[in-house]
This record gives structure tokens, C-alpha cells and sequence, in this order.
């Protein structure tokens, strides 16, 4: 069955999620929504060049006016971070099923009110982490979970990019608390998912962050985690904005009892550092071509529109598993602000939490 897309945001992001809707032959982008006209047109132009498609497309500048619309099943939410949770509720209010881009939710409540409004509404909620789509993805989490690397001991994942003053003053939403969430949640937030997907959920979180001297905006410059997992593994999270003259890159390693898996990179960790199975000859071929396959957001929109039109498909992440790499992430700022060791789950919290008042230091 055809899936009838509406999207709303019409950014940088959304471009991703045009790709990947013009190679899905039954999905459907049907209407757009954004404040500016010229972007939607643009979008519009974009899709109909990729897709070959040339079908009716209604533009929204109140994207409340299209969730109105009866023909829309499926909802795409690539807004500012700020905006995602009042967004998806709304959708899903309207009885839509909601694919959201990261963060869900820029609090723990309104990441379980949108997991309960999806499950009350019977309708699909997809959080974007796509990296668990991508094949070289699958192939770790298969590995671990079939015991090939024995007793995981360490998880290790480091995030050494270069954000410029430049970039927080293009949009004023940015490095802002309570419209954009911290530099963990929107730099680092798919390498944590990763990390606890191939170790299992987090049980118990110290971190530490560092804010930032510049004026023009709130969010941390440096963030570190150390992480305690139910099957006693260790994790660490280490991320930085700060890193001269440019971005250095991204890793994930995996140690375990037999073996070590170690990626680097750029975002999608596309490069293999090393690749070692005790008593296994992994052909490096394979691995490379499982590596080159960056066709994960075509997979991820396959997943979602398979759980819509089946009872019995699973989706790979759902609200609940969405929420896991975001409670982690509160939990390290969480430690900041109590110096404390937190317990998982979270009852509450909010990154408005970590709005300084005038004059307050770290």
C-alpha cells in the first residue's frame, strides 16, 4: 500500500529524507510545510527531480492546516530540535503515523507522552537514529549478540569535530537549551545510541561537561560520560566542538573478551580501523562492501512503512528504543548539575534545566 507522506520543515535535514522518499516505490510525498515559501517550492523542485514523480503537492505555511489533511497517513518531522515533541504530538493527535528526527524530545516527560500517545492512537513513531540501518550497523550488532566477541568489556565512542561561532550565529535557535538541546544530543546523540544498541541498556551514568566562554550561546563545548551497563560492561563517551583547526572525526570501539571492533571517520563511521574475531577470518572484502553501503535512510523509510502495513513487522526504533540514547545523554548532564553518579531510568528532566541563570558559573 502507498504511504502519503506530509513533511514539515523544509531545511538542510529534510533533503536526506527527500533522497531516501524518492527511492521508496511506495511512498508518496504529497505536502510540505514551512515558514518560508521558496523553501517549499525547493523541496517540491527536489523531490520531482529524484523521484521522477510529478503528482499534486500541497504547501503549508501553518503546518497544523496540513495535519488536517485526510489524504497525509505519514507525518515527517524535521523541524528545529525545540519543536519536535509539540510537533509529533500534534500528528499524532491528528492520527498520523510520525517519523521524527533526533532528539524526540528535548525532556524525559514529553519523550514518554509521545511513546504513549503512539501506542494510545495505535499509530507508528519512528525516532531518526539511521546508523542501525546501515549494513556495516547490522553486522556488529549480529556479532556481539551472537557472542563472537565473548564477554563485552569496553565500549568506547569519541566525537572531535570543529563548530564555529559562524554556525550558531547562521540560526539563533542554535547552542540554545530549550530550542536546540546540548552539543551531545545533536553532534553526538547517533554514536551513543550506537554504542548502547551493541552493549545493552545503560544502567548507570557519571558525567561532566564543560560550558563555553562565547556569548553567543548556552550549550557545552565539551561533554564526558562514563557509563555502567546491566551486563557490566563499561562505556565511554567523549565529545568536543572545540577541536583546531577543523574536525579530527568520529570512532566507536567495541572490546570484548575475544575480540575488538574499532570504526572511524566521518558521522557514518564508514572507515574500519580494525576488525578482529578470535578464531574468525572475516573477509575484509565483505566488511568494505557492508561499509560502502550508505543507503541506510532508504532502508530506515523501508522499516517504517513495512511496520505500518504489517502487524507483525518490528521497527527497529521505535519511541521506546529513541528515548535510550537521550535518557543517557540527560543522565550525563544530570551528573553535571548534581555531581552525582545517576541510576537509569530518569522520572524527569529537562535540558531547560541547564539554563544558567545571569551571573552563575559552572
Amino acid at each position: 500500500m502507498t504511504i502519503r507522506f506530509g513533511l514539515i520543515g523544509c531545511g538542510y535535514i529534510s533533503r536526506k529524507h527527500i533522497q531516501a522518499l524518492s527511492n521508496c516505490e511506495e511512498a508518496q510525498l504529497v505536502a510540505l510545510s514551512d515558514l518560508l515559501e521558496v523553501r517549499m517550492e525547493e523541496s517540491k523542485q527536489f523531490y520531482q527531480d529524484n523521484s521522477g514523480k510529478t503528482h499534486p503537492m500541497k504547501g503549508y505555511k501553518n503546518y497544523e492546516e496540513m495535519l488536517s489533511n485526510q489524504e497525509i497517513d505519514a507525518i515527517i518531522i524535521t523541524s528545529i530540535s525545540g519543536l519536535h515533541a509539540q510537533m509529533a504530538k500534534a500528528a499524532l493527535l491528528s492520527n498520523k503515523h510520525v517519523i521524527l528526527e533526533k532528539p524526540m524530545a528535548l525532556s524525559i516527560e514529553e519523550s514518554n507522552e509521545l511513546i504513549q500517545l503512539a501506542k494510545q492512537k495505535e499509530k507508528v513513531l519512528m525516532v531518526c537514529h539511521q546508523l542501525r540501518f546501515r549494513p556495516l550497523m547490522q553486522k556488529i550488532k549480529k556479532v556481539v549478540d551472537e557472542g563472537k566477541i565473548g564477554k563485552p568489556y569496553l565500549g568506547v565512542v569519541s566525537i572531535r569535530i570543529n563548530r564555529s561561532q559562524d554556525y550558531y550565529s547562521a540560526a539563533s535557535w542554535r547552542g540554545k537549551w530549550n530550542s536546540d538541546g546540548g552539543m551531545l544530543i545533536n553532534q553526538g546523540i547517533h554514536l551513543v545510541d550506537l554504542l548502547q544498541w551493541f552493549l545493552g541498556d545503560v544502567k548507570t551514568v557519571y558525567g561532566e561537561i564543560c560550558e563555553n566562554a562565547s556569548a553567543q550561546k548556552e550549550t557545552e563545548d565539551i561533554a564526558l560520560g562514563i557509563l555502567n551497563f546491566q551486563n557490566n560492561a563499561k562505556g565511554i563517551v567523549e565529545a568536543n566542538i572545540i577541536t583546531q583547526p577543523d574536525n579530527l572525526g568520529y570512532s566507536l570501539s567495541i572490546f570484548g573478551e575475544k575480540g575488538t571492533i574499532s570504526l572511524k571517520g566521518g558521522p557514518t563511521l564508514n572507515t574500519i580501523s580494525r576488525w578482529y574475531i578470535e578464531g574468525e577470518n572475516t573477509s575484509l572484502e565483505e566488511l568494505i562492501k557492508l561499509a560502502d553501503d550508505g543507503n541506510e535512510q532508504i532502508y530506515m523509510y523501508q522499516n517504517f512503512m513495512e511496520a505500518i502495513n504489517s502487524d507483525t513487522q518490528n521497527l527497529l526504533i521505535s519511541g521506546e528504543e529513541g528515548k535510550k540514547a537521550l535518557e543517557t545523554i540527560f543522565a550525563i548532564y544530570q551528573s553535571d548539575l548534581t555531581k552525582q553518579v545517576i541510576q537509569l531510568p530518569l522520572s524527569s528532566f529537562s535540558t531547560v534545566n541547564l539554563i544558567r541563570k545571569e551571573g552563575e558559573t559552572q
